[in-house]
C-alpha cells in the first residue's frame, strides 16, 4: 500500500510517500481503509526528531477516517462497511485526567493514518457524522479532540464566560473557536494578522488583539471586560500579556509549548484570584464520543484550508510549515 513514510528525522523535506506492507487485523483489531487523513504541526516535529519515543521508520499521521474493510478475531458491534472516525491513540488507561504510560498516538510511535490502510483497536473506532464529508471527518480528530479536552474537560468552560483563545489560526484554536461559539460563550483571540483575526470574527469572535503589537497587554483587560478562560498553546510569549486581565477564578489551560517552555508565573497573581493553571494533552476516548455528539448537534465543520492527494502528501507537509494560515491541512486518499 502507499503511505507516508519517516525514516530519517531530516524535516518535512524527508519524509516521502512510498509502497510499505498492508497490514492485517490482529485479534480485537479491525482495518480501516482510510478515506482522507490530515495533518498536524505534530507531523513537523516528529520529521525532526523532536518527540518522544521516536521509532523510525514510521507511517506518519494521526488523524483519518474510512471504511472498515476487514474484522480481526474476537472483535463483535462492528461491521464490513462501516464508516468511522479514528480515535487518535492506544491504551489510555483508567484515569480520566491523564493518561497511562504507555499511552501513545498513532504516527509516533504507532503506525498512522497517512496510507491507505491501518489496523487498530475495534474501540478506537465511532461512527463517522453523518453529514460530513470524509475530509471533514478526518480533519477533526486530533486538533478537535484536543481544543473539547482542553475547554470543556479541563477549562469547564461554561455559556456564560469569557474566554481568550491566544494565537488563533491553527487547528486546535480553530476547533476551540468553534465550540465556545456553539456554546455560547463570549469569545476574544489574538492574531498574526488583521486577516486572521478577520476570519475569526467571522466564525464568532467579538473581537481580536494582534500578538505581533507590544501593547497588547494594555488593550486585553479593556476589550474583554475580564477573562474567565483562556486557550494558549504558546504561554512563553503570551502570558504575561493577559496574566492580569484574568477574572477571579479563571482556568488557563495550556496545550502546547510551540514558542518555548519557560514563562514567568507570579503567585500572588494565581491565589489571590483562585485561578488555575493547568495542562492539557489530547483526550480520552470519552472526550472524543462527547465531542463528536456535541459536532453532530451543532453541525459544526473544520476549516479546511488546502486538500493534498496520498501522492502528495510530502508536499502538504511542507505547505503545513511555510504557508499554512487558518485551519486544517487535509489529506485525501
Amino acid at each position: 500500500m502507499k503511505a507516508l513514510l519517516l525514516e530519517t528525522t531530516e524535516g518535512p523535506e524527508a519524509v516521502r510517500v512510498t509502497d510499505v506492507e498492508t497490514p492485517e487485523p490482529k485479534a480485537g483489531e479491525v482495518r480501516v481503509a482510510i478515506k482522507a487523513a490530515s495533518m498536524n504541526h505534530r507531523e513537523m516535529w516528529i520529521s525532526r526528531g523532536l518527540y518522544p519515543g521516536m521509532v523510525v521508520p514510521c507511517t506518519m499521521g494521526c488523524d483519518g477516517a474510512g471504511v472498515v474493510d476487514m474484522i480481526g478475531e474476537g472483535v463483535t458491534g462492528v461491521s464490513e462497511g462501516d464508516e468511522v472516525v479514528i480515535y487518535p491513540g492506544r491504551d489510555w488507561g483508567p484515569n480520566r485526567h491523564a493518561p497511562q504510560s504507555e499511552f501513545g498516538l498513532l504516527g509516533m510511535p504507532h503506525a498512522g493514518t497517512i496510507a491507505e490502510y491501518i489496523c487498530v483497536p475495534a474501540e478506537n473506532l465511532a461512527p463517522k457524522p453523518k453529514d460530513m464529508g470524509w475530509e471533514e471527518a478526518a480533519s477533526t480528530v486530533l486538533t478537535g479532540l484536543t481544543a473539547w479536552r482542553a475547554l470543556m474537560f479541563k477549562g469547564q468552560l461554561q455559556p456564560t464566560d469569557t474566554l481568550l483563545i491566544s494565537g488563533v489560526g491553527g487547528g486546535v484554536a480553530t476547533f476551540g473557536l468553534a465550540f465556545a461559539v456553539a456554546l455560547g460563550a463570549k469569545v476574544y483571540v489574538t492574531g498574526e494578522s488583521d486577516e486572521v483575526i478577520e476570519r475569526a470574527k467571522e466564525m464568532g469572535a467579538v473581537d481580536g488583539l494582534l500578538f505581533t503589537d507590544p501593547e497588547w497587554r494594555k488593550k486585553v483587560g479593556k476589550m474583554t471586560g475580564g477573562i474567565d478562560v483562556v486557550l494558549d498553546g504558546a504561554p512563553a510569549p503570551s502570558y504575561a500579556n493577559y496574566a492580569r486581565a484574568i477574572n477571579p477564578g479563571a482556568r488557563i489551560v495550556i496545550y502546547g509549548s510551540t514558542a518555548g517552555d519557560k514563562f514567568e508565573v507570579t503567585a500572588t497573581g494565581i491565589f489571590l484570584k483562585s485561578a488555575s493553571i493547568v495542562g492539557s494533552q489530547v483526550g480520552d476516548p470519552q472526550d472524543f464520543r462527547d465531542m463528536l455528539s456535541f459536532i453532530e448537534k451543532h453541525n459544526i465543520r473544520p476549516v479546511i484550508e488546502k486538500t493534498f492527494p496520498l501522492d502528495e502528501a510530502d508536499k502538504a507537509l511542507v505547505y503545513l510549515e511555510k504557508e499554512h494560515k487558518f485551519g486544517k491541512v487535509a489529506i485525501t486518499i
